[in-house]
């Protein structure tokens, strides 16, 4: 027997092993080991035979996905599945459309290609190059504007006063109206 000494626990372990039971060695209501072994071989075989079916199925389900590839009616086209502008300007697709209608392609070139596309254009612009459609320059340069601006002048208001005063009134919704008639009132 184990005794702890001191305050704490105390436990006391019986001595067993003076007791024999000759006639139990097995008894039969315990495990069977030929069932789980079974159990065990049958589950394995089951679960790579579901794997197997699945790849398989899986592959089916991909070939047949690949023989109805064709795009349906509602498919988007090339240019329409692009992203809207504005772009990056490695995307496959990257352009910029000039005024005249030009498109310059912008996808394999320096990354100041469309800064420099687009200030060309601006010089173009600046310069009374670009025409619209009815041959008129769309602009004309900043240095001959100056010069029309100085020999023509600018329009400017005419010194006289309108003849009523009344033109100078506000509209003020009347109270009875609801904010639909609205009279003039001096301020």
């Amino acid at each position: 027997m184990a005794k702890h000494s001191g305050n704490g626990h105390k436990t006391e372990t019986p001595d067993v092993s003076h007791i024999r039971n000759v006639e139990v060695t097995h008894e039969a209501s315990d495990i069977s080991v030929n069932g789980v072994l079974t159990f065990v071989v049958a589950l394995t075989i089951l679960t790579a035979a579901v794997f197997v079916g699945l790849i398989l199925l899986f592959k089916a389900f991909q070939g047949q996905a690949q023989a109805e590839a064709k795009p349906g009616p509602m498919a988007l086209q090339k240019e329409q599945r692009l992203p809207p502008e504005p772009r990056l300007q490695a995307a496959p697709g990257f352009a910029v459309t000039l005024v005249d209608g030009k498109k310059v392609d912008l996808a394999a070139k320096e990354p100041q290609a469309e800064y420099q596309t687009v200030l060309e254009e601006w010089n173009k612009n600046l310069m009374g190059e670009l025409k619209d459609p009815s041959g008129a320059p769309v602009s004309i340069p900043i240095s001959e504007a100056i010069k029309k601006v100085a020999n023509e002048g600018l329009p400017a208001r005419t010194k006289e006063a309108p003849a009523k005063l009344a033109d100078y009134a506000i509209s003020m919704p009347t109270a009875a109206s609801s904010g639909r008639v609205s009279e003039k009132r001096l301020q």
